[in-house]
């Protein structure tokens, strides 16, 4: 009996060391830890630059990559809610903005990534970009809003010298309705300008955005604009002056509607040869030789109706001393002249009536010239370069 009982707490003690409360407990333990490691992805999400950070670089600095795993989402918001764009690369290793960021600005990013077995892990981070001490900005023509003739290019005016162009010009989008290439160029590196390979079709609808907030145009130097410019062109017009006929041929859609004599620049003061844009319109303006390097030759202070063909002072204008030049002979300076009347009062007078029928960015093409042909950036004149020196 003795022996039976010592085998029964033998046999006692040993159910309670695999079957009791502790052993349950243990095993439970295990089980539930081998459950959660299984659950837990390998992938491990890393965001650049680290959370919290400030004066963030706009370019370059902005990174996610994923280890053991793929990326599989990337999201980056500014405090506005605007979703920068961006790219997993084909591994799934990185993502990388398309674009640059804005300055000044705080962001928010969320990333995802998936494991070999699907199982994904996240991460979140927020920055703050840098506050620029030195800006630039692009003066733009045309006008926001404005109707322009088939001539007229998109053109910037930057207040600093630029000397990243490409990523000057990256940062600039256009779009046309209807669709047509648009190419940009620089001349030197504080101005750059975009057309098409040929004037703009009528009623072309053009759309800029200008993304420049945040770009680093020169070391230390960053865009502040941020805005969307738009402008259609209006009915075709395009004019031909002959030098050597002295008259002016006014066409809509290839189509002649008025033929109107002219004088242009007499012996030793030629006009240019070339395409011209009218770039400023006056009804009445002061004209004064002291201006384009003529001395006190002339100084007139109510020129009537004239029209900025180039930088250098070439106008097509109203002329009412010149007598009977108009389809006799060339007698100005090297502008254009028409007929018209002190005051610019008659309304009838050719100056007046091509004045009152003209928009910026009409064409105005000289031909038959003693002169040479106009430099493609005396004015907006770029259509005086091919296409192909145009994109290169």
């Amino acid at each position: 009996m003795i022996a039976g009982a010592l085998l029964l707490a033998v046999t006692a003690c040993g159910g309670s060391d695999s079957g009791g409360s502790g052993a349950a407990s243990g095993g439970s333990k295990g089980k539930g830890t081998a459950t959660a490691e299984s659950k837990q992805s390998e992938a491990a999400v890393t965001i650049a630059p680290e959370d919290g950070a400030k004066s963030v670089d706009t370019s370059g600095a902005l990174k996610v990559t994923a280890a053991k795993g793929k990326l599989t989402e990337v999201v980056v918001k500014d405090a506005k809610g605007t979703e920068i764009a961006g790219e997993i690369s084909k591994d799934g290793a990185t993502w990388t903005p398309s674009t640059h960021l804005a300055s000044a600005t705080k962001y928010q990013v969320h990333a995802v990534a998936e494991d070999s077995a699907g199982r994904k892990s996240a991460e979140d981070s927020d920055f703050t970009t840098l506050t620029p001490q030195n800006t630039f900005i692009g003066h733009f023509t045309p006008e926001d809003g404005s109707t322009v003739g088939v001539g007229m290019p998109f053109s910037l005016n930057f207040t600093r010298g630029i000397t990243s162009p490409e990523d000057v010009e990256k940062a600039i989008k256009i779009k046309t309705e209807p669709a047509v290439e648009v190419e940009g160029h620089w001349f030197g590196n504080d101005r750059l300008d975009f057309r098409p390979e040929k004037y703009w079709k009528a009623g072309t609808k053009v759309t800029v955005d200008l993304n420049l907030n945040g770009v680093e145009g020169r070391p230390g130097v960053y865009g502040e604009q941020a805005k969307t410019v738009s402008f259609t062109i209006g009915r075709n017009q395009v004019s031909v002056v002959d030098a050597k006929k002295l008259t002016m041929k006014v066409m809509r859609d290839g189509k002649v509607v008025k033929t109107i004599p002219v004088t242009t620049g007499k012996a030793g003061m030629e006009t240019w040869n070339g395409q011209m844009v009218i770039s400023e319109k006056h009804v009445v303006t002061r004209m004064n030789g002291e201006t384009v390097g003529y001395g006190g030759e002339y100084d007139i202070k109510d020129v009537p109706h004239a029209l900025r063909l180039t930088t250098s002072g070439t106008f097509l204008h109203g002329n009412y001393w010149a007598g009977g030049a108009f389809g006799s002979y060339n007698a100005s300076h090297g502008c254009i002249g028409l007929r018209d009347v002190r005051g610019g009062w008659d309304k009838g007078a050719p100056a007046a009536w091509f004045f009152n029928n003209s928009m910026l960015g009409d064409v105005v093409v000289v031909k038959n010239s003693n002169d040479r042909t106009v430099d493609p950036d005396n004015g907006l004149n770029g259509w005086n370069m091919s296409w192909e020196k145009w994109k290169a």
